[in-house]
């Protein structure tokens, strides 16, 4: 297909090859054959200078929601069009026609996967050249250079957790759908706050959380939420499995997250593919953990083949407990799962979409709850 490149706006014909991927047990072929025209060629649209200079305007002609795909795109990297048209658009359709303008105006970068025995993958959507340049000057950043983002962008289409990664982003896309504002008809009551209200990705848990207050050690959690429903306030830490790896593998995360005082702000959320896998998950728990020992934490367990009308929202979760063994309980909705620790005051992001109830990590009284009685080094850099 033709999708805009990563130095789309600088009139460049760009040809690739095909990249073989093998994954999972099946053979496809991703199509990275991309011809890019410079939208400076139409006439009454320009997004160069003649001179070649980036045009800081074209920020300006971007709406409201173009922004804020973009900056989710900077932070979560990569999304379909489903997912995308969930998060801001009244259908598909017209997701599809708004798209179809960003990549030519090379704010994104589209490709998809073409499959053994025929079809495609849906087009996935990153973050295009221009795109990252106008969100680098918006942060008073550096942007980077053509050919290290091209890179960056290849390396994304070909990484072998690219199914992970659009897993993950689909889970929270799926919630945040619920204050998509194009698809609600219920008026929207002024000062009220509702569904997912903070959402981060592995990038920002790394950085942000520490098993240690030394910051030697961070917690890598596939992503963070805050779920807001009629008055209840539901914080949980995600882990998206999606059976590459073995129950013993994934119970062993479970020690990170004991380490952490997990308790005190939120509960762990395991999301896996079918319930045969969550009985399984369920039973190796009873076993790891044992019948007469608390993990100090809560633990939450749900299957994605539970088809709901509301989604990751709906009644699909079923607390696990150690009296319980691998009988799955009656299933709860993401709101009535318990609360864990005290209401933290509100601390806006202005930086991302989703993060009306963030907090501020480095606040005395959050760094006391989170560390008590120690002194918080600098951390390292996150990958």
């Amino acid at each position: 297909m033709a999708a805009a490149a990563p130095n789309a706006g600088y009139g460049k014909h760009i040809r690739a090859g095909r990249a073989r991927i093998r994954g999972n047990g099946t053979d496809s072929r991703m199509s990275t054959r991309t011809r890019t025209y410079s939208p400076g060629g139409r006439r009454g649209e320009r997004s160069v200078h003649r001179g070649g200079h980036q045009d800081a305007g074209a920020w300006f002609r971007l709406l409201d929601r173009d922004r804020r795909l973009l900056v989710l795109l900077s932070e979560h990297k990569v999304f379909t069009t489903d997912q995308i048209a969930a998060l801001e658009f009244a259908s598909v359709r017209r997701a599809q026609d708004r798209l179809r303008k960003l990549r030519e105006m090379g704010m994104l970068f589209a490709f998809r996967e073409s499959l053994y025995g025929g079809g495609t993958s849906q087009t996935r959507h990153a973050l295009g050249y221009a795109g990252a340049r106008l969100i680098a000057a918006a942060r008073a950043q550096t942007p980077p250079t053509p050919a290290k983002y091209a890179l960056e962008l290849e390396r994304l289409a070909c990484s072998p957790m690219l199914g992970h990664r659009l897993g993950v982003n689909g889970f929270f896309a799926a919630l945040a759908a619920h204050r998509n504002r194009a698809r609600r008809r219920d008026p929207v009551v002024p000062d009220s706050v509702q569904g997912l209200t903070q959402w981060w990705s592995e990038r920002q848990c790394a950085e942000m959380f520490w098993t240690h207050a030394s910051g030697e050690d961070q917690l890598h959690p596939d992503g963070y939420g805050c779920w807001e429903q009629h008055g209840r306030v539901v914080r949980f830490f995600l882990e998206y499995d999606t059976g590459t790896e073995s129950l013993k593998t994934v119970t062993a995360k479970l020690a990170d997250y004991q380490r952490f005082p997990t308790d005190k702000f939120w509960i762990l959320l395991f999301s896996v593919h079918s319930a045969r896998r969550e009985t399984g998950l369920r039973a190796v728990l009873s076993r790891a953990l044992g019948s007469s020992y608390s993990p100090g934490l809560v633990i939450a367990t749900t299957s994605r083949d539970l088809a709901h009308p509301d989604g990751p929202a709906g009644p699909v979760r079923g607390l696990w407990t150690a009296d319980g063994g691998d009988a799955v309980p009656e299933r709860l909705r993401l709101a009535d799962l318990p609360e864990r620790g005290p209401r933290i005051a509100y601390h806006t992001s202005t930086e991302q979409p989703c993060n009306e109830a963030a907090f501020d990590h480095d606040d005395p009284e959050i760094q006391n709850l989170l560390y008590p009685n120690q002194t918080r080094t600098t951390p390292p850099t996150a990958y």
